[in-house]
């Protein structure tokens, strides 16, 4: 590790046995989460604690299952139909592997910024419906039931009818275990989630669990991992990478944010493309031993910042700890309890399980309809098809709204150089003789046109209009329509008699402009770097009317 630039402090020996304790029955919990074998935790815990702590940049950043990417991957996994058990997790790794594939050809690409794709507001509605979803689907693992049904609503119906049935030893053990686990967590460098499963391993080694009828978690079959391709035909290829973009875009939002929030609070930097490469090797590599999903789960790398980490060595020193338990204790974690692995998965999520998260877009009345359909598609439609819904309509909407530009017209406050909205300053001054205008949103293809017939319609209820300023200050850049609503709009003034200005012109847009050269548009018409310079622009022909003594006349209009 001191080659690799990663000596050590004591505080990250310190750290690394803390989160060892609480990774490695995590990692067991999240398996069956996941709808996979228990020993694919383990190996994606190894492989993201190792790749990571090799490759990635966050100092805090534990890369490991999470509870999110694991229940992902068995919503996509159980939407393939008409396919054997076997092929089914073959899939599930055809997934992991293809989405750490999807990280590496992105990092390459220098695309840090794709986690953007999904609104904060879709992610936060996603978590809170998710984290019900997990904590509601633990509680058979507990009370010994099987639901008929995996949808939300007929699931949570099939647990109440089949109440009779309830091991209720099962489901006193959870509880009791939720509440160890609430008051151990005052203490952060307390390896809480291992003082649990060891008092559980141990009701189980005295045969209490026999006695209560409540099973444990069964054989951890390391040794039958191995490095292997899945055997997957080219149609099951094809449907693996359409489930995978979900997954690799769920996994890197939710990573980018927690290495994102830990590197603003201690002012360190963040460099997306190299932990979108370090997470992509993290996954190939848990892929090719048929592993799970990995990424920076909030809670883990919340631990390890508490318990004092300072460098990466934290979880590499983690991964050696791990290690070492596993081949010591693996008879042993054979033995957890089922109630237990429910008990840490549902303490693991409660974090999400936070309404006040969405009390903001309520008070700033913003995104309200984004949050709300995103936690109500995953009650109604599953994780996997919530999710993507919730995406689908918080970009429909972006698209309304941007496709809905509102043009202001602007006017000049208290005789300065400032022009603002007239209908929001009624204050504010029109020039004589000229239209001012500003495009409230960006122009693109699906309101330039719109924008621009609006700019046209009230030129023609102005008699006597003689210019036009148009502020392009929101505007970064114009596609191909947007030069073509453009030229339209030049064209038309100039059968009008009506000069055209540009303001506020970006240099993007100004080099775009040289390169189309749209006639009747010259450079002279979109010099001006402010509204006010390209005013003062048109009125000064006008003043040219001298009067005797060498006065100028001032101009009424232009």
């Amino acid at each position: 590790m001191t080659a690799l630039g990663l000596t050590p402090a004591r505080a990250d020996w310190v750290a690394g046995l803390s989160i060892a304790g609480l990774l490695l029955p995590e990692a067991v919990a999240y398996s069956g989460l996941a709808g996979a074998p228990p020993q694919a935790g383990v190996i994606a815990l190894f492989a993201g604690l190792l790749v990571y702590g090799l490759m990635g940049a966050s100092r805090f950043a534990i890369v490991s299952s999470t509870s999110s990417s694991a229940a992902v991957l068995l919503a996509a996994t159980s939407s393939v139909l008409s396919v054997s058990a076997e092929q089914r997790v073959l899939m599930g790794v055809g997934m992991v592997l293809v989405a750490g594939i999807m990280f590496v050809l992105a990092g390459l690409m220098r695309l840090g910024a794709i986690s953007q794709f999904i609104a904060k507001p879709v992610l936060r509605g996603f978590a809170i419906g998710l984290a019900l979803t997990i904590v509601v689907k633990q509680l058979p693992l507990a009370v010994g039931v099987h639901p008929a049904h995996s949808d939300f609503l007929h699931f949570g119906w099939d647990l109440l009818a089949q109440l009779p049935q309830w091991n209720f030893w099962g489901l006193a053990m959870l509880v009791a275990a939720l509440l160890a686990l609430k008051l151990l967590k005052r203490w952060k460098a307390m390896p809480a989630a291992l003082l649990v499963i060891a008092a559980g391993i141990a009701l189980d080694a005295l045969g209490y669990c026999r006695a209560w009828g409540i099973r444990p978690v069964g054989s951890l079959q390391l040794g039958s991992a191995h490095l292997a391709m899945p055997d997957l035909v080219w149609a099951d290829w094809l449907r693996v990478g359409q489930l995978a973009v979900a997954l690799a875009l769920i996994l890197y939002a939710e990573s980018y944010s927690s290495i994102r929030s830990l590197a603003l609070r201690h002012g360190d930097t963040v460099s997306a493309n190299r932990d979108l490469l370090a997470l992509g090797g993290a996954n190939i590599v848990s892929a090719l031993f048929q592993g799970l999903p990995v990424g920076a789960g909030f809670s883990a790398s919340s631990a390890n910042e508490v318990a004092g980490a300072q460098s990466r060595a934290a979880g590499l020193i983690a991964c050696a700890v791990v290690a070492l338990l596993v081949w010591q204790l693996l008879p042993w974690m054979e033995r957890i309890p089922d109630p237990m692995l429910a008990a840490i998965v549902m303490h693991a999520v409660g974090h999400s399980l936070n309404w006040r998260s969405l009390q903001p877009y309520f008070s700033w009345r913003r995104d309200r309809t984004v949050v709300l359909t995103a936690f109500a598609a995953v009650i109604v439609f599953g994780v996997l098809d919530g999710l993507l819904l919730a995406m689908v309509v918080s970009i429909v909407l972006l698209l309304k709204r941007m496709a809905q530009a509102r043009v202001s017209e602007l006017g000049r406050l208290a005789e300065g150089h400032d022009f603002v909205d007239r209908e929001r300053h009624p204050e504010a001054q029109p020039v004589a003789g000229m239209l001012i205008v500003r495009p409230e949103e960006r122009l693109f293809f699906g309101n330039a046109d719109a924008v621009m017939s609006d700019i046209s319609a009230r030129v023609r209820r102005r008699a006597g209009l003689q210019a036009v300023v148009l502020s392009l200050e929101e505007c970064p850049d114009l596609d191909s329509t947007s030069i073509e609503a453009l030229t339209e709009l030049v064209h038309e003034l100039a059968q009008a008699g009506v000069q055209l200005r540009l303001a506020r012109v970006k240099d993007n847009v100004r080099e775009l402009l040289q390169r189309v050269q749209i006639p009747g548009l010259s450079p002279d018409c979109y010099a001006a770097w402010s509204v006010d310079d390209a005013v003062r622009a048109l009125v000064q022909p006008a003043m040219a009317h001298q009067v005797p003594g060498g006065a100028t006349q001032p101009a009424s209009s232009i």
